[in-house]
């Protein structure tokens, strides 16, 4: 499977990162690059049960393809979320139910910096994309 645009200037960025100290700052910087969610779209009905901070996802589809915002509270889960929509823009709904996320965030290089707490959390929004897609 051919990987999106951002996906792969993701990939290009960490491979050249040397430890997790340049890691953790282009994980920031990419948090830093997310479309701010309005007020409104901060509501209960968008937020992602599941995670420790908070964190919503505005989900629409077009034509056929997938488009997500996401934000949270947390700037490293800023940074993974970033990542991870990175990988998901424009995906169509079968795409998106296969997505190995784990298998995304090893290829990155940040399987080790995902606590328990924080892959809980992505997989909260993995799900709830999932879910998004089969409504």
């Amino acid at each position: 499977m051919t990987l999106p645009q951002p996906a792969r200037e993701a990939l290009e960025s960490f491979e050249q990162a040397r430890g997790w100290e340049q890691r953790a700052r282009l994980l920031m910087q990419w948090g830093d690059r997310l479309e701010p969610l309005s007020e409104a779209e901060k509501s209960e009905s968008n937020r992602v049960h599941g995670c420790e901070s908070l964190v919503w996802l505005v989900a629409e589809l077009d034509e056929g393809q997938w488009h997500f915002k996401a934000s949270s509270d947390a700037r490293l889960l800023r940074g993974l979320l970033a990542l991870l929509l990175a990988r998901v823009q424009g995906l169509a709904s079968g795409e998106l139910a296969g997505l190995d996320l784990r298998e995304w965030f090893t290829q990155l290089g940040l399987e080790r910096q995902l606590s328990p707490s924080r892959s809980n959390g992505l997989h909260a929004v993995l799900l709830r994309m999932a879910e998004l897609a089969t409504t």
